[in-house]
C-alpha cells in the first residue's frame, strides 16, 4: 500500500489536521487550497477510511484520522531531521540557527566566532535572561540559567558551566543587621533577589530546595545585585567568582550558614529528539571548546 500513497498527501493531511482548515493548511504549505483538498481526498480513497468529518461550520478528525496523525507525525519529523542532517554534512556547515541566550559579553563573542568559522550559517539570536516556555517553540537552542533540580520538559538539558555561589553582605549592613547563622535567620533578613529568573524570590540551597526570603530590592542583573549589596541594601546570593575581588578586599563579607547555596548552572536546552540537529551539535562543541576557562568575573551573572 505504501507505494500507492504519496508523501505530499500525508503532508497535506497533517497540515489540515493541525489547522482544522483546508485554507489555513494551504497557506501553511504555500499551495492552492484545491491541491490540499484533493490530496486528503486521495489519501482517504486509498486507505478506504474517512479521516476528517467536514461540515459547513467545522472540521473534526475521525478515530482513523487521529490514529494516522499520531503515527505519521514522528515519522515525518524524523524525515525532516534526517534530510537537514544530510544537507549539513557537506564541505561546510550551513543552515539557519535560532538561539535564545542571556545578553552576556563572553557569549556574544563565542556566537560571533562560531558564525565567523561557519560563514554559511544564518543566525537568529534573541537575548532573554528568563524565556518563558511558550517562546521556546521555533528555536533550536536555548541557553538559560538554573539552580537545583530542573523542571521536567520535552527539552534535553546539557550543562555548560557551573559556578559555586555564596551569600554575601556589606560590613555596613552587618552593623545594623545581626549576622544570620542559619537559613531561618536569613529568611527574616532583608535580601536582594531576582525579579523573575529562577522562579523569582525563593533562594535555593543544597538541602533546602527553596527558601522564601524578604526582599524590597529585586533585579535581574548581577551587576545591580552586587552594587546593591555593596551599598548595604541587603544580603545577596552571588557566584563566588563574581565577588571574589570584593571578598578579598573586605567590602563584602561571606556569610556562613547551616546550608550551602546551590551552584548557578548555565544549561543548553535543545529539542528532545533522538538525535540533535547537526548545527546544534556543532555549536555546542564550539561553545564548550571556548569555555575551558570561566568567563571574566565582571561578566558573571547573579541569579538569586
Amino acid at each position: 500500500m505504501i507505494h500507492n500513497i504519496e508523501l505530499r498527501w500525508l503532508l497535506s493531511f497533517q497540515a489540515v489536521y493541525e489547522q482544522l482548515s483546508f485554507k489555513r493548511a494551504a497557506e501553511q504549505l504555500q499551495v492552492p487550497t484545491s491541491n490540499v483538498s484533493r490530496h486528503v481526498a486521495l489519501l482517504e480513497q486509498q486507505l478506504k477510511v474517512r479521516l476528517l468529518e467536514r461540515t459547513t461550520r467545522k472540521m473534526i478528525p475521525t478515530a482513523g484520522g487521529k490514529q494516522l496523525y499520531a503515527s505519521i507525525t514522528p515519522l515525518i519529523q524524523a524525515m525532516k531531521d534526517s534530510l537537514e542532517e544530510v544537507s549539513l554534512h557537506g564541505d561546510s556547515l550551513s543552515g539557519h540557527l535560532k538561539i535564545i541566550t542571556p545578553d552576556l559579553p563572553f557569549l556574544a563573542d563565542i556566537i560571533a566566532d562560531f558564525c565567523l568559522t561557519h560563514p554559511h550559517v544564518q543566525l537568529s539570536c534573541d537575548t532573554q535572561l528568563n524565556p518563558t516556555e511558550g517562546l521556546l517553540d521555533g528555536f533550536d537552542l536555548v541557553l538559560r540559567f538554573g539552580r537545583g533540580p530542573l523542571d521536567d520538559s520535552g527539552w534535553v538539558a546539557r550543562e555548560i558551566l557551573r559556578w559555586p555561589s555564596c551569600v554575601v553582605a556589606a560590613p555596613g549592613l552587618l552593623e545594623r543587621q545581626p549576622l544570620p547563622a542559619s537559613l531561618a535567620d536569613l529568611s527574616k533578613a532583608p535580601c536582594i533577589t531576582s525579579l523573575s529568573v529562577l522562579q523569582g524570590m525563593p533562594w535555593r540551597f543544597k538541602r533546602t530546595p527553596t527558601l522564601p526570603v524578604r526582599s524590597g530590592y529585586k533585579v535581574n542583573s548581577g551587576h545591580m545585585a552586587k552594587a546593591a549589596a555593596l551599598k548595604g541594601l541587603g544580603f545577596a546570593l552571588l557566584p563566588v567568582h563574581a565577588c571574589q575581588t570584593e571578598l578579598d578586599a573586605g567590602t563584602l563579607i561571606r556569610v556562613v550558614l547551616d546550608d550551602e547555596p546551590e551552584d548557578l548552572v548555565l544549561y543548553a536546552f535543545y529539542s528532545g529528539r533522538k538525535y540533535p540537529l547537526e548545527k546544534v551539535k556543532a555549536f555546542l562543541e564550539h561553545l564548550q571548546a571556548h569555555l575551558a576557562k570561566p568567563p571574566p568575573k565582571e561578566e558573571q551573572p547573579d541569579q538569586s
